[in-house]
C-alpha cells in the first residue's frame, strides 16, 4: 500500500520538469487542460482499479496529470501580472485552493469510514470535469513562438536519479533491502544525478536551467524551500499516526484536528501582502523559519492529557506561519527572473517543492521507524513517544535551514513587496 502513495509523489517528481517546456511548446491552455484531463482519466481508473498493481500504474498516470497543473497554473499567473501585482494575485488564487486540504482529511475519513474506498477516486471527476470547461472558457494561453528542443537524456538522467533518491528514503529503514543493495541504488541516484549537473552546465537549453541559481534571490528562495519543507513536510505523516494510533481518535476526528491549520493558512491571505511590505522578505522569512521549527518542536508536548481545544490552537497557529512561510518563498522565485526565464524557473520551483515533500515525508517514515521499531506490538504510549522524539527533529532542522534566508538582503523582493517604497513613504 506504500506504493500507492509514493508511485504518484515519485511521478510529480519525474514529470513536473518538463512542464516549463511543455507550456512554451503547446501553450498553457492546452497543457493545462492536458493536466486536468489526464488527472481525471487516472482518478477514474484507480477508481476502478482491482489489483494492487494495477492501481499503483494508474497513480503514475494521475501524476503525470498532477504534475503539469501547479507550475503551468503559477507560469500562467506569473505572466499575466505585474511583479507589483503578483503577491495579491496568488494570494487570491490561493484561497480557493486551500478549501482542498481543510476538508480533504475530513471528506477522506468520512469516506473510508461510510464507502468505499474508491470513492476517494470517484469524487474527482465532477471536479476535473468542471474545470476542464473552465480552463477553455478563461484560462489565457501563453506560448513562445519558438520553443527549443526537449533535453530527453536530461530527463533520463534527472528522472532516474530523483526518483531513485526518493525511493531509497522510502523502503530505508525496512527489511525488504540489505545495505549492499540501497547502497548501490544510492550510488546509482548520485551519479545519474552528477551526470545531469555537468549535462546542464554545457548544453545550451537544458531541462532545468540551474544557472537560474546564480540569482540571489532565486537560490535563497528555492534552496531556503527545500530545506524547510523538509522539515514542515513530515508534519501531515505524523500528525495521522499521533491522532489515530497513539491518542485513538477516528478518521474523521482526525481530519477535524487538521483542519484549523488550513483554515488559518486560508485567513492569513489576506494580510499577507501588508506583512511582507511592512517588513520584506528577509526579515519575514528568518523569523518565521524560526518561529516554524519552535512550533514544531511544541507538538511533542501533546499527549494523552492534552486538551482538545490546546491542540487546535497550536495546530492554527503553525497553520499562519506556514501559509505565511510558503507564500514568501512561492513569490520570492519571480523578483529578479526575466520573463524568458520564468517557465525555467516555474519548472525548478515546482521540482523542487515536489522533491522536498517527497523526502519530507521519507524521513518523517524513517524518523519514525526508527524511534517506533516494532510498530505491530507497540503500545500507544510508546508509539507518542516515538512520535514526540521525530518533532523535536523535525523542528529542530527547520530551525537550523532559517540560515539560509540570511544570504538575502534587506531590499530583496522589493518590487513585489514594494517595502522600500513604504520605507521611502516614512
Amino acid at each position: 500500500m506504500k506504493a500507492v502513495l509514493s508511485s504518484y509523489t515519485l511521478s510529480l517528481a519525474m514529470f513536473i520538469p518538463i512542464s516549463g517546456w511543455m507550456a512554451d511548446r503547446f501553450g498553457t491552455r492546452r497543457v493545462f487542460a492536458w493536466a486536468i484531463g489526464t488527472f481525471t482519466l487516472g482518478s477514474f481508473l484507480c477508481g476502478i482499479s482491482n489489483s494492487i498493481h494495477l492501481l499503483v500504474a494508474c497513480r503514475v498516470l494521475q501524476g503525470f496529470g498532477g504534475a503539469m497543473m501547479v507550475p503551468v497554473g503559477r507560469l500562467t499567473l506569473v505572466r499575466t501580472f505585474p511583479k507589483s501585482e503578483l503577491i495579491r494575485a496568488m494570494s487570491f488564487v490561493a484561497i480557493p485552493g486551500l478549501i482542498g486540504p481543510m476538508l480533504g482529511p475530513v471528506a477522506g475519513g468520512f469516506l473510508v469510514a461510510y464507502f468505499q474506498w474508491r470513492m476517494i477516486f470517484f469524487i474527482n471527476l465532477p471536479v476535473g470535469l468542471l474545470g476542464l470547461y473552465l480552463v477553455y472558457r478563461h484560462l489565457p494561453d501563453y506560448r513562445q513562438e519558438k520553443s527549443h528542443p526537449l533535453d530527453l537524456a536530461g530527463l533520463i538522467l534527472f528522472g532516474s536519479g530523483i526518483t531513485l533518491l526518493a525511493y531509497v528514503l522510502e523502503v530505508f529503514g525496512e527489511h525488504t533491502f540489505n545495505g549492499f543493495t540501497l547502497s548501490v541504488l544510492l550510488a546509482v541516484s548520485v551519479l545519474c544525478l552528477a551526470a545531469y549537473g555537468l549535462r546542464a552546465a554545457r548544453i545550451q537549453f537544458p531541462l532545468l536551467r540551474l544557472k537560474l541559481f546564480g540569482i540571489r534571490t532565486f537560490r535563497a528562495s528555492v534552496s531556503g524551500s527545500f530545506f524547510t519543507r523538509l522539515g514542515i513536510g513530515g508534519i501531515p505523516f505524523l500528525f495521522p499516526l499521533l491522532y489515530q494510533v497513539g491518542l485513538g481518535f477516528t478518521p474523521i476526528q482526525s481530519g477535524l484536528l487538521i483542519m484549523p491549520q488550513a483554515a488559518a493558512a486560508l485567513c492569513l491571505k489576506i494580510i499577507m501582502r501588508t506583512i511582507l511590505r511592512r517588513f520584506g522578505y528577509r526579515r519575514v522569512l528568518i523569523s518565521n523559519t524560526l518561529m516554524l521549527g519552535a512550533l514544531i518542536i511544541s507538538f511533542a508536548t501533546i499527549g494523552a492529557a492534552t486538551p482538545v481545544w490546546l491542540i487546535v490552537v497550536q495546530v492554527f497557529i503553525f497553520g499562519v506561519f506556514t501559509s505565511l512561510q510558503y507564500s514568501s518563498m512561492n513569490t520570492l522565485v519571480y523578483a529578479d527572473v526575466t520573463e524568458e526565464q520564468t517557465s525555467g524557473a516555474s519548472a525548478i520551483t515546482s521540482t523542487v517543492q515536489q522533491m522536498s515533500i517527497s523526502f519530507g515525508i521519507a524521513i518523517a517514515s524513517l524518523l519514525t521507524a526508527l524511534f517506533v521499531p516494532d510498530r505491530f506490538h507497540t503500545s500507544a504510549p510508546q508509539m507518542i513517544h516515538g512520535i514526540h522524539l521525530a518533532f523535536l527533529i523535525l523542528g529542530a532542522w527547520t530551525i537550523v535551514s532559517s540560515f539560509i534566508f540570511r544570504e538575502l538582503k534587506k531590499d530583496d523582493g522589493d518590487t513585489l513587496s514594494l517595502h522600500k517604497a513604504l520605507q521611502h513613504a516614512g
